[in-house]
């Protein structure tokens, strides 16, 4: 866990809401479990437990409190911070490996076997990878309820449930709520076909910076950038996607538009790295406003973030020189016309090596690993090989820049360098 029990308890006394998403607070008397900053009454020292994840409070017998959400957060760094099997499995839970593979083709894709994979998960975060995907089709399933007129029988399978019966029990399990009150609660639908959401981030928050990036690189028809909104497709597992982001005050409106809802929530989860939503800006800045050279930096961009990326196949290529628009969208959204290519369409031997799965670049590698395997593909090299790692993986501390006294936030220190460049 991110905190030790003490440390934690005053958060939540405190109710400080940058510890929301780095751990839950849970209530022994009302068997609730809550985010550090929800505005009920601070339990006694006695009555809280701690967990580090949502799918550990659940696992013990609690449920989600209805006042703060607590799953409606920012997710916790700490998975970028860290490269062991835990982050790297957490980061493919949120992709939504489970619910397309299963556990087997989660640990598959770790490199090791289910059992080692599940007592490696437990004795760290309180759940195994069972869990850890109920917990995250549980907050799938009540975006689509609370922001969507589908019926509960599509609800359940666009979040991954094998059945309709297994819905309604985790449903009324983690949130001690029916479907049918849930939605009753909702805010209003969006527009037909599209899926508007509020991604929280904690602030300060570089929007800017990260726009304005976005923009330097964007490929005609795969991407849109103005001032305020970044709009692009996105090629997903079930089928073709099409996401508008707008930072607004605290948060950023996330409207989706998606062939298959099945893909809810691999899009958030992308999005949210796209855009290194669950970074701890206050560390950072903290860390690296104190370095005579980055302070005045640090003052006047606070928040910066990290671009991240929605696909790892894609973000090496265009790195490589590979900007033309892909195939058409079979539905096209406004100036988003195209995707971007599949390895497949491309004639390259980076291409073909990720084409044929020889060459694998995801959220679940290890960052050494990756680095390493770039670094000495012919044709990529190191300095391309630490920037798709700091993209892909959102690692911190990508040596981008060879001043040691920056780490471990050195990839954020060289976002700083480079936009003042």
């Amino acid at each position: 866990m991110l905190l030790d029990p003490e440390r934690a308890y005053r958060a939540v006394a405190a109710r400080d809401a940058r510890f929301d998403g780095c751990f839950i607070l849970a209530v022994r008397t009302t068997r609730i479990y809550c985010r550090p900053s929800c505005p009920a009454v601070t339990p006694k020292r006695r009555n809280a437990e701690f967990y580090a994840t949502a799918a550990a409070a659940q696992s013990a017998g609690y449920r989600a409190c209805r006042r703060c959400l607590p799953d409606a957060v920012p997710g916790s760094p700490e998975w970028n911070l860290r490269a062991d099997l835990a982050a790297r499995a957490m980061r493919l839970i949120s992709d939504g490996v489970v619910e397309r593979s299963g556990v087997p083709g989660l640990a598959a894709r770790l490199g090791y076997s289910e059992r080692h994979l599940t007592r490696v998960l437990t004795a760290e975060l309180g759940a195994g990878p069972l869990a850890l995907a109920r917990a995250h089709r549980a907050h799938s399933a009540r975006l689509l309820i609370e922001t969507t007129d589908l019926s509960f029988t599509d609800i359940a399978f666009a979040a991954g449930f094998a059945s309709v019966r297994q819905f309604n029990d985790t449903i009324r399990t983690v949130f001690a709520s029916t479907p049918s009150e849930m939605r009753s609660r909702r805010c209003a639908a969006g527009a037909p076909g599209r899926i508007t959401l509020r991604l929280p981030y904690r602030p300060p928050f570089d929007d800017e910076g990260l726009l304005a990036f976005f923009a330097a690189e964007a490929i005609p028809g795969v991407e849109h950038v103005t001032p305020t909104s970044y709009a692009r497709s996105l090629r997903l597992a079930f089928g073709q996607g099409t996401v508008l982001l707008e930072p607004g005050d605290g948060h950023v409106s996330c409207t989706l538009r998606l062939a298959d809802l099945r893909d809810l929530g691999s899009a958030v989860s992308r999005v949210r790295r796209l855009l290194d939503l669950d970074a701890d800006p206050h560390a950072v800045d903290a860390f690296l406003g104190s370095d005579p050279v980055l302070r005045p930096l640090v003052r006047s961009r606070p928040g910066v973030r990290l671009p991240g990326s929605v696909d790892g196949a894609e973000t090496l290529l265009r790195l490589l020189g590979h900007t033309s628009p892909g195939e058409p969208l079979i539905v096209p959204d406004g100036p988003v016309t195209h995707l971007y290519p599949a390895p497949a369409d491309l004639d390259s031997p980076v291409a073909r090596a990720l084409a044929s799965g020889a060459l694998v670049v995801d959220v679940g590698r290890d960052a050494d690993e990756l680095l390493a395997e770039l670094a000495a593909f012919p044709g990529v090299g190191p300095d391309i090989a630490r920037r798709v790692v700091m993209r892909v993986l959102g690692a911190p501390d990508v040596p981008l820049t060879d001043n040691a006294a920056w780490r471990p936030w050195r990839s954020y220190a060289a976002m700083h360098l480079g936009r003042t460049a």
